[in-house]
């Protein structure tokens, strides 16, 4: 399987405050751009939604490394199998770095055609997170 890195982020906030928020599932739905997603229900540990033109997908969290890792991989619901492991590095007290890596079990036909979105989707992760406010 190939591994599909996002860009790093550094973001204004405690390794801990970052890890707290992307820990909980319930809010998730500040990263993700409400006109592309519907349907979305959460708990800490799992949710579900639909997304515009590919369908039902559910993520569950898997483990959990505090402050430093959170490995999430697809449920059921999804048509495409992965992990994806959220790293974050504190650089200072108030000041830490986040990167996403992807990891689709797909064939290497398929990797080509997938790989600009998914590309595309964890940079765009990392952009959200940029934006929240962890105060």
């Amino acid at each position: 399987m190939s591994k599909i890195e996002s860009k790093t982020g550094i973001i204004n906030a405690s390794d801990e405050r970052i890890y707290t928020f992307l820990s909980d599932f319930k809010n998730f739905h500040n990263l993700i751009p409400a006109d592309k997603v519907k349907n979305w229900i959460a708990d800490e540990d799992s949710c579900s939604f639909t997304l515009d033109g590919i369908g039902d997908a559910s993520l569950k969290i898997i483990e959990k490394n505090p402050f430093s890792m959170i490995k999430i991989t697809s449920g059921g619901k999804t048509p495409v199998n992965f992990f994806l492991w959220i790293q974050i590095k504190k650089i200072e007290d108030e000041k830490s770095g986040i990167r996403v890596v992807i990891e689709p079990d797909v064939n290497q036909m398929m990797m080509m055609m997938v790989k600009g979105p998914l590309q595309n989707f964890v940079d765009m992760l990392i952009d959200q997170v940029g934006k929240i406010k962890f105060n």
